[in-house]
């Protein structure tokens, strides 16, 4: 039986966030996708009211929910409402997508940390949506940045410090 947890957040274009967390501590698989939304099998050209999201499987004897929110909120905006660098729109919101009251908790314990350490310039905005389904990317949305290593992305670590 496998130990391994999945974690649901979007924070912008997945590609970006995708790049990033996959060579994270503990994380095992990532999967780009939609999340949150108003269709059955959305599409990139099709995704009323999803966000772009990402699955995110990790080992919680090597990571944590927590630690894996605070990397999240390390290489986003979160202060930006439905937008992150040159995208626009709900499709580029931040939002956790927590499964159980856990998570929840847990996600507006990191929320107040965020904004007490008043490292971002405003308020966190990032929703928090109960998760529904997740919905898998085209496969030419997989793993974008190691197909095009100079593809377009807005994510960076912006903070070398952990909040948490």
């Amino acid at each position: 039986m496998s130990t391994h947890k999945k974690a649901y957040i979007a924070g912008g274009c997945f590609w970006g966030m995708e790049d990033l967390f996959r060579v994270r501590p503990g994380v095992i698989d990532t999967e780009v996708g939609y999340l949150g939304g108003e269709n059955d099998h959305p599409t990139y050209r099709n995704h009323p009211g999803h966000a772009e999201g990402i699955e995110i499987t990790y080992d919680p004897t090597e990571t944590s929910f927590k630690h894996i929110l605070d990397y999240f909120f390390r290489i986003h905006n979160p202060t930006t409402v439905d937008r992150q660098g040159n995208d626009i729109g709900s499709s580029y919101r931040s939002a956790i997508f927590f499964q159980n009251e856990e998570e929840k908790s847990e996600s507006e314990d990191v929320i107040k940390i965020v904004n007490a350490s008043n490292k971002w310039d405003g308020k966190v905005a990032t929703t928090l949506e109960p998760y529904s389904k997740f919905w898998p990317a085209e496969p030419e949305h997989q793993d974008y940045l190691q197909k095009k290593p100079n593809g377009y992305t807005c994510h960076f670590e912006r903070f070398d410090q952990p909040f948490i």
